[in-house]
C-alpha cells in the first residue's frame, strides 16, 4: 500500500512525521531513500522528536548507527550506510540485532543493504519537488 506524504515547509514536518507514525502503526523499521540533501535525516530528526527522544539526534554518517533513548527508556536506532562498500560490512557491525530487536530502526541509504532488510520494512522515498518534498510511502 502506498501513501504519499506532502512537506511545503519545515514547520509542517511534526505532522509529517506523526502522520508517517500513524499510517505505520505497528512497524518499526524504516528504510528511507533519496538522493543528497533530499532531507531524510531531517525527517528522521522529526520523527525522533515525535517519539519523545531524549537528546540530540543526529546523522550517524562516520559510526553508520547512532542509538537514541526515549523518554519512556525505548531505544531507537539511526543507521546512515552511505559509507559502507558490501553488506558484509552491515554484517560485521551486527544488523540482525538491531533491525530485530522490536525498536524503531530508521535507515539512510538502505540501498546498501537492500538483501538484508526485513520483509516488513516500511519504504519511504523522498523526492524534492520544487521547494516542498513528497515522502511515498510503502507499508
Amino acid at each position: 500500500m502506498n501513501q504519499v506524504i506532502e512537506v511545503v515547509s519545515l514547520s509542517e514536518l511534526p505532522v509529517a512525521a506523526e502522520k508517517l507514525l500513524a499510517i505505520c502503526e505497528g512497524k518499526k523499521v524504516f528504510a528511507f531513500k533519496g538522493e543528497m540533501g533530499a532531507g531524510k535525516t531531517t525527517f528522521i530528526k522529526a520523527i525522533c522528536e515525535q517519539l519523545n527522544v531524549i537528546g540530540n539526534i543526529s546523522s550517524p554518517t562516520f559510526s553508520l548507527v547512532n542509538e537514541y533513548l526515549t523518554q519512556s527508556g525505548e531505544k531507537i536506532f539511526h543507521f546512515d550506510f552511505y559509507r559502507i562498500k558490501s553488506e558484509s560490512e552491515a554484517y560485521d557491525m551486527g544488523y540482525e540485532d538491531y533491525l530485530y530487536s522490536n525498536s524503531y530502526c530508521f535507515i539512510e541509504w538502505p540501498e546498501k543493504i537492500e538483501n538484508l532488510l526485513p520483509s516488513n520494512t516500511v519504504l519511504v522515498a523522498i523526492s524534492k519537488v520544487g521547494e516542498k518534498r513528497e515522502l511515498i510511502v510503502d507499508f
